[in-house]
């Protein structure tokens, strides 16, 4: 019963901090952008397999990395990063033209588009950070895909259909906060 609850916490915490971590980001972003000139479907398929593909390169790092430093300075890493990505996300993020980069046809388009965007972005630096600290690849690479085709979906809906009656401002200090708040929790439960 311990491993089950082990795999739905790391699954779950993924998937959260992922959904999180997307709000207002660049690649949520581009997926408005993107769904205002394609089909949604193509959007979100497109979104789908690239992160597919760049989280699971992200989990290995992640999982490799508990190879080789000790767990105590993966867990110090990966709460001082919450709150560097809490900060992140109150500083917001810019397309500069990601979305016109590419013209290839409309799922290839956003699936490189979005594959490249995600490098070394903080969801897929927050991927590395919950692989290591789970040491776990298949329920962190199932909930980060999860959270962020959640994240990405919302972005669609919010930025097509409701548009944008949720001040953008509002939902990034939400998910800013909430990062800087696991961080603390994080190295307070390291160092106590």
């Amino acid at each position: 019963m311990f491993f089950k609850e082990v795999i739905l916490t790391a699954y779950l915490t993924a998937l959260i901090f992922v959904v999180l971590a997307e709000m207002g980001d660049k690649t949520q972003l581009l997926a408005m952008a993107f769904a205002s000139r394609y089909r949604w479907q193509t959007v979100m398929w497109g979104v789908f397999i690239a992160t597919l593909v760049n989280h699971l390169l992200a989990v290995l790092a992640g999982n490799w990395l508990t190879h080789f430093i000790p767990m105590r300075y993966i867990q110090i890493a990966v709460s001082a990063s919450f709150i560097l990505f809490g900060f992140w996300t109150i500083k917001g993020d810019s397309l500069d033209n990601e979305d016109k980069r590419f013209n290839f046809n409309p799922f290839w388009t956003v699936s490189i588009a979005f594959f490249l965007a995600e490098m070394g972005d903080k969801t897929q630096l927050a991927t590395v950070a919950l692989a290591a600290k789970y040491m776990s690849i298949v329920p962190v690479w199932l909930g980060t895909t999860t959270g962020m085709i959640i994240a990405d979906a919302i972005g669609i809906i919010i930025g097509i259909v409701l548009g944008k009656k949720i001040p953008e401002r509002f939902v990034k200090w939400f998910a800013a906060i909430i990062f800087i708040a696991f961080g603390v929790i994080g190295l307070y439960k390291v160092f106590v």
